[in-house]
């Protein structure tokens, strides 16, 4: 069956960082802790064939571990426990989620990619092993299935389903594969009633 895979990642940040634009002296790089991912038909009914997720242990430009933030981990769920238990290095995170992937596009609400590659790959002193090409703007199949442009701007990811009213087990937002799901269950969504057309995950 073909498929896309739709993935979110949840980056380093401290309160503010994103309206700082990770430029205050105490901000740690915007590097990736969490990876998540979901295959997703793109024939029949549209199944959601299967679920990745993995912790990334997050280091800076020196190679050292660096630790989270309280508001890190009250916004995303992520503890140093499951960074200490499940953390990987990033080499192998991105082995990991592209060996899933089985050689389908990416897609993300957004441009992830450029933290969990573009960003991450340069910090850690590593070559990205995933070429760009193979990612893209989810949000470009929302705009192909006539999502007006102002919901857009102010509809994150972790709220999509909800914006269609997708009845969908609870989802946290903030979590990598969470907020995937909600993408997911979304484009599901649209391909049911026809407003998106898995052709669109091609010409896009």
């Amino acid at each position: 069956m073909k498929t896309a895979i739709i993935f979110d990642c949840e980056f380093l940040c401290l309160e503010g960082s994103q309206r700082r634009f990770w430029c205050a002296a105490h901000d740690p790089d915007p590097v990736i802790a969490q990876i998540g991912a979901v295959k997703l038909g793109l024939e029949g009914e549209f199944p959601i064939l299967d679920t990745y997720k993995s912790y990334v242990r997050p280091i800076d430009r020196f190679g050292k571990r660096y630790p989270l933030d309280p508001y890190f981990t009250n916004l995303t769920g992520i503890t140093e426990e499951d960074i200490d238990a499940h953390g990987v290095a990033l080499q192998d995170a991105l082995s990991g989620v592209d060996s899933f992937s089985d050689g389908a596009r990416f897609w993300s609400w957004g441009k992830d990619e450029l933290n969990m590659l573009a960003i991450s790959c340069y910090v850690a002193g590593i070559q990205p092993s995933i070429p760009a090409r193979r990612f893209d703007n989810a949000v470009k199949l929302l705009v192909a299935a006539g999502m007006p442009i102002e919901d857009l701007a102010k509809t994150p990811s972790n709220k999509l389903a909800d914006y269609y009213r997708i009845d969908h087990p609870p989802l946290r937002g903030h979590d990598g594969l969470d907020d995937a799901l909600s993408i997911s269950y979304a484009l599901q969504h649209l391909m049911k009633i026809a407003k998106l057309q898995p052709e669109a995950f091609d010409r896009t």
